[in-house]
């Protein structure tokens, strides 16, 4: 009996190890075909995501176009003796009109303009503005056939992480593709030589060199969200960090560029910088937290000055005590110098009121601004 009920328990453990390796070999061979088949998508998508990059490019690319610039060389009679500079260009409209940055341009009149066909024609510059690097040329002549404008699209939509392809002439290598994504937008472009920065430029990590300049960065649609004008390095060499300055930037300006030649930009009068826990220790009575750009310095005579804003002072002692912390500017919070500086770009004109809440002395203020145009430049740009 005790022999008959072991060898059963025995067929029993047998049946039930035997049951678990099925099992095992059921789940492991459909984890294999799960892997085989998302494996296969995997390598499909990126097949078919490089299919799409190759006929985005073939119908972009007769758009980008190659500017190119003589630089005369002094004391020099022999016009083989200049040198010259290149960049890029986006066909902007069917009337020949071409985006560029104003860098690529410099003081230029005249530029030469050349189509990935090979077809060379001669442009002049009908209007430019250095203080957000751009300028706008004009075909001469008759075109030998229609060109195809590239569309604009909505800068202020893109997300970090959304996929980007620049194309241009790095180097003068004409028709060049790369691809990267949005690392960053709303960034502040200052220009030491200007004194004045650019806001609200897109960063990405699309390779850009020289040569790119004035050249198209689209989204996956082929829509124009940036004007290529930067990369920030140490040595020269592409560090990770491209710039461009947003279409929703070049849509308001261009146009205007267009009919009058140059864009007039409303002026504060002011230098500021975004509140820090140390510059809030020198603010009297101020906690460490709080947020809002704090007046360094006001131009005498400006819009800033005649509101009655107060820039920061130096003590006997070589002290320096901050001066007012603007919070908010026609009822919207800023917290950032760039946050200052995009909402006049954006929605200010010259001559219009702008009311800034300032934090003085305990006090919350309201001081009513009207904005003046922005001078001249401190330096010019050289060629």
């Amino acid at each position: 009996m005790m022999h008959l009920l072991l060898t059963r328990l025995m067929h029993r453990r047998n049946i039930f190890l035997l049951l678990t390796l099925v099992v095992l070999s059921t789940s492991l061979l459909m984890t294999a075909q799960y892997y085989a088949r998302a494996q296969k998508t995997d390598l499909a998508a990126l097949g078919s995501e490089d299919h799409y990059l190759n006929q985005l490019f073939k119908r972009v690319e007769n758009s980008v176009v190659q500017v190119t610039r003589i630089i005369p060389t002094p004391n020099s009679q022999n016009p083989q003796g200049n040198s010259s500079a290149l960049g890029s260009g986006i066909v902007y409209d069917t009337n020949g009109h071409i985006i560029t940055n104003n860098h690529v341009v410099g003081n230029a009149k005249i530029v030469d303009v050349t189509f990935i066909d090979g077809n060379r024609y001669t442009a002049k510059v009908v209007g430019t503005d250095v203080y957000n690097d751009l300028a706008v040329l004009e075909i001469i002549g008759n075109l030998t056939k229609p060109v195809t404008p590239l569309p604009l699209g909505n800068s202020s939509a893109l997300q970090v992480g959304d996929r980007v392809i620049a194309i241009g002439n790095p180097f003068g290598l004409d028709d060049t593709m790369t691809t990267g994504i949005v690392s960053q937008t709303g960034r502040l472009l200052p220009d030491t030589n200007l004194g004045f920065s650019i806001p609200d430029v897109i960063q990405t990590d699309a390779l850009i060199d020289p040569g790119n300049s004035g050249g198209p960065l689209l989204n996956m649609k082929g829509q124009v969200i940036g004007i290529n004008t930067a990369t920030v390095s140490d040595n020269g060499a592409f560090s990770g960090i491209g710039l461009a300055i947003p279409s929703d930037t070049a849509k308001r300006i261009i146009p205007i560029l267009i009919e009058k030649g140059n864009y007039t930009h409303p002026y504060l009068g002011l230098n500021g910088a975004t509140l820090t826990s140390d510059l809030a220790g020198s603010v009297k009575g101020l906690n460490p937290d709080f947020q809002g750009i704090l007046v360094d310095s006001i131009v005498k005579g400006g819009a800033a000055d005649r509101a009655g804003l107060h820039g920061s002072s130096t003590d006997q002692y070589g002290k320096k005590h901050g001066g007012d912390v603007i919070t908010a500017v026609d009822g919207h919070q800023v917290k950032r110098m760039e946050d200052l500086i995009s909402y006049v770009e954006q929605h200010k004109s010259v001559g219009e009121k702008m009311t800034f809440t300032v934090y003085r002395d305990g006090q919350t203020l309201n001081l009513q601004a009207i904005l003046q145009h922005r001078p001249s430049p401190l330096q010019s740009l050289k060629p």
